[in-house]
């Protein structure tokens, strides 16, 4: 099937995806970091499609009905849900995991704007199958929120 990793950074994830059989493409704003990826999915003997894009930008857009799998790690742009959700087909999977506000005692991020609340994560993806959960403290280190869901 289809995967998007959303915020790909250098594309570890999405390499990944790709070396699992998946179509895996990603989007990140870095262009050194869509180049890093690319270059990652080459030495790895897999393709990938990889975008240059800033997900925050109002005229970016999820193409609707279309992905099996969308991956999104350490990044939180709340306006970039629904776009997620619509681009996800029906039965596919959303795995999805960022910091709660709990991060700040670590450093950063502390930003408000980019800390779920508690069971927020939950509460945005509550019209799907949730398969898997979890918030809470890794290592003594970072705070996190967790979920893996399926579009119903």
């Amino acid at each position: 099937g289809r995967a998007l990793d959303i915020a790909m950074g250098n594309g570890r994830n999405t390499v990944y995806l790709a070396k699992k059989g998946f179509d895996a493409e990603g989007v990140d704003i870095s262009e050194e970091a869509v180049k890093i990826a690319l270059e990652r999915a080459k030495s790895a003997g897999v393709e990938i499609k990889a975008h240059i894009a800033d997900t925050e930008a109002d005229n970016y857009f999820i193409d609707v009905n279309t992905y099996n799998v969308i991956i999104c790690f350490n990044y939180l742009h709340r306006p970039l849900i629904p776009r997620i959700k619509s681009g996800l087909q029906k039965g596919g999977v959303i795995v999805y995991q960022t910091y709660t506000v709990d991060q700040a005692q670590f450093g950063k991020p502390a930003h408000p704007n980019f800390l779920l609340r508690y069971n927020e994560l939950l509460e945005m993806f509550r019209d799907f199958r949730c398969l898997r959960y979890y918030e809470g403290i890794i290592d003594n280190k970072k705070a996190v929120a967790a979920i893996i869901a399926q579009k119903v």
